[in-house]
């Protein structure tokens, strides 16, 4: 898949597994290395082995079953469950050039995970107050929203890192060992659970096709 990407911008699709603490390190540095103008900025996308990541404001409560690794992650949120059938797409950009608006970026994250359900078939929206990425979901009892997307994100320097997972097919049960961003009183899905015959490959080339919009938003004056 052709990515039309700026010349300073990397599009990297990893295959298979990548081991999360082996992804946190090369982000880290990657992100150093953008910071001093030492490498080309980067959207990076990706699957983990079943782990559980612990934001900054993660409560011992919302973790119920430690049956994954569990991981402290300098990004914000709570407790966050990432494996295989869930698409990971890690930002690191450089907002020195784009106006310095973590609030902007952050939005504009929102969107483009939104836009990019939108191609396929799904309205997903943002709620206020409300970590995530949200949906209606048939087949929870009334129709109720339920999670497909989660958003994290941790700015140093001004480059940003960790960016977003959304649950393409991942095992749902994978959710049951933690409370997903300490709110107990909504459920999580998937495309799959959805019945969009997607795989990763769809999404990501979603995910391309809305990417210009996204770049064009966060790099607003």
């Amino acid at each position: 898949m052709t990515i039309p990407l700026p010349d300073d911008i990397e599009w990297r699709t990893s295959a298979g597994l990548t081991p999360y603490a082996d992804a946190l390190a090369e982000m880290e540095a990657r992100a150093a290395a953008v910071g001093v103008g030492e490498a080309r900025e980067l959207l990076w996308m990706l699957e983990h082995p079943p782990v559980y990541t612990a934001g900054t404001s993660a409560e011992p409560g919302d973790l119920i079953d430690a049956r994954f690794p569990v991981i402290p992650t300098g990004r914000g949120g709570k407790y966050t469950y990432h494996g295989p059938g869930q698409r990971i797409g890690y930002v690191v950009l450089d907002l020195t050039k784009r106006g310095r608006d973590v609030r902007r970026y952050v939005h504009a994250l929102e969107s483009w995970v939104i836009a990019a359900l939108g191609e396929l078939g799904v309205e997903a929206f943002a709620v206020d107050g409300r970590v995530g990425i949200w949906t209606l979901d048939p087949n929870a009892p009334g129709g109720r929203e339920a999670k497909i997307g989660a958003i994290g994100v941790r700015v140093r320097r001004w480059v940003t890192l960790h960016g977003f997972s959304v649950n393409v097919a991942p095992d749902l049960a994978h959710f049951g060992g933690i409370v997903p961003c300490g709110l107990p009183e909504y459920g999580v899905t998937s495309l799959q659970s959805l019945g969009i015959p997607a795989d990763l490959a769809t999404f990501d080339a979603a995910l391309a096709l809305t990417a210009d919009a996204f770049l064009e938003t966060v790099s607003c004056p």
